[in-house]
């Protein structure tokens, strides 16, 4: 499977961006998809994670209550709804992707990474 993460950009303070995460090549089982970020000089950071069902969803503290995940199974796409955005949130973004199993913010549980997409925020 590669990732392919895209809808990056910049954007005022408050303002929302949607990211989508486009999943391609020999896809044999179910994956899990996560988001995560990671800003200058800082460690990646989870962001979101859902289950292949789609049925569950995960969020990191600092973006829970403003960000929303959702995926479509038949595009083979994850999304990254955000809101209320705040400078803080300016990073780099990543999607990856899992068929373990496990705790969907642990970056180790993840084998596929996208490129990532960068994320400005100004105040």
């Amino acid at each position: 499977v590669q990732l392919q993460a895209s809808g990056g950009g910049l954007v005022q303070a408050g303002g929302s961006l949607r990211l989508s995460c486009a999943a391609s090549g020999r896809i044999v089982s179910g994956f899990d998809i996560g988001w995560f970020r990671q800003a200058p000089g800082k460690e990646r950071e989870f962001v979101a994670a859902i289950t292949w069902s789609g049925i569950s969803t995960f969020y990191g503290s600092a973006v829970e209550g403003r960000f929303t995940t959702s995926r479509d199974r038949a595009r083979n796409t994850g999304y990254l709804q955000m809101t209320k955005l705040k400078p803080e949130d300016t990073a780099v973004y990543y999607c990856a992707a899992t068929s373990k199993g496990g705790t969907l913010s642990a970056r180790d549980l993840y084998d596929t990474w996208g490129q990532g997409t960068q994320v400005t925020v100004s105040s």
